[in-house]
């Protein structure tokens, strides 16, 4: 089709059928203007509430100017898929349950980056093979993208005061992609938002990281903690984290929003493992064959089996006492990593504390 003839208009009426048919919930298109999203972000940066997410800070202006990072581009296309999956136990009752390991309900299947981009790249083909001189490329968490505040002037949602993107329709249990393309499609209208004056996310947060509506310190957030962050865990936030293992949902947990959250239908997304319900010490003990065995395909094999056992040390910390927690964090003790051993004493401190086993020295 010539690109200096096309029917724009019913060619995004034919990309959102398209989207549809490869899983998606909603499509949305927006402009590449992310001026006013652009100064937060450098301030953010200039008060270095990122961390160690040097990531957010290497690309200059491409983040935010996204004809930067892909030359030609004119629109964005933005993409959710729900990710909850209808099966896993009940997230609050495995938080209350201090000996079972509460990982991030998005990461209990397969990972999404790779589920996202194989769809969005399938997308992407469909629209060339209508358009000729069609451009584009595909992103899913992947790439300097502001991905939410791409999705909110899409008209997918409003950002709410977690920053985490939040619809009437699905709450913020999705993933988000994009795909920017070099063509002038019709843009859709951003979404009034619908917090109101609800602070639910805010009071919830174990460490305080959401430190007022919509600005999160990311070096507080149990998520960064526990997945993002390489070395020690500070101690003073050790006790915060409870049995957390691998990200935090409960800002999303209380959202009122996500009462009208629908449930994944994708496969891929459902629970592998037992990961929704399974004992600390059980994890614990998974040697590193094990964990790559078993997490490979997984968002959470990126962090490797090391933090993986930080992690984990820490909840045993945090855990009620008993014996075969004890036990478990004895058989690290003397584990090769320094990074192990130091979350390992401070968890057997822990324990120590409660009365059940002689104070271990610092």
């Amino acid at each position: 089709m010539d690109p200096h003839r096309v029917d724009y208009t019913g060619l995004a009426r034919q990309i959102r059928v398209w989207a549809e048919e490869l899983g998606f919930q909603a499509v949305g298109i927006s402009d590449t203007d992310l001026s006013a999203a652009e100064s937060g972000l450098l301030e953010w940066l200039a008060l270095g509430l990122h961390g160690e997410l040097d990531y957010m800070a290497n690309h200059g202006t491409k983040r935010s100017r996204p004809a930067e990072l892909v030359p030609g581009t004119l629109r964005v296309i933005s993409l959710r898929m729900n990710y909850s999956p209808p099966d896993a136990r009940d997230s609050e009752q495995v938080l209350a349950e201090g000996e079972r390991a509460f990982i991030s309900r998005y990461a209990l299947g397969r990972d999404y980056h790779k589920v996202l981009r194989k769809r969005l790249a399938q997308l992407a083909e469909k629209i060339r093979a209508a358009v000729a001189g069609f451009d584009g490329r595909v992103f899913t968490d992947s790439a300097p993208v502001l991905e939410v505040e791409l999705a909110r002037k899409s008209g997918l949602g409003w950002r709410g005061k977690h920053t985490l993107l939040l619809s009437r329709e699905h709450g913020s249990w999705f993933f988000l992609g994009e795909i920017y393309v070099n063509l002038p499609l019709p843009l859709d209208e951003p979404q009034a938002e619908h917090c109101g004056t609800c602070t639910r996310c805010l009071d919830v947060c174990p460490t305080r990281a959401i430190i007022a509506p919509y600005r999160v310190d990311a070096r507080r957030c149990i998520s960064y903690l526990t997945i993002e962050l390489k070395g020690s865990i500070p101690a003073e936030l050790r006790p915060l984290i409870g049995n957390r293992i691998y990200g935090c949902d409960d800002c999303q947990l209380v959202c009122p929003w996500n009462g009208f959250a629908q449930t994944t239908v994708e496969p891929d997304f459902a629970v592998r493992h037992r990961l929704d319900d399974v004992s600390l010490v059980e994890l614990f003990a998974w040697d590193e064959a094990e964990f790559n065995a078993r997490l490979a395909g997984s968002a959470i094999y990126r962090i490797g089996h090391e933090r993986w056992l930080r992690n984990i040390a820490v909840a045993l910390g945090n855990a009620p006492r008993g014996a075969e927690i004890v036990a478990a964090l004895q058989s690290r003790a003397a584990h090769p990593s320094e990074l192990v051993r130091e979350h390992v004493a401070w968890a057997l401190r822990r324990q120590a504390e409660s009365g059940l086993i002689d104070k271990t020295p610092a």
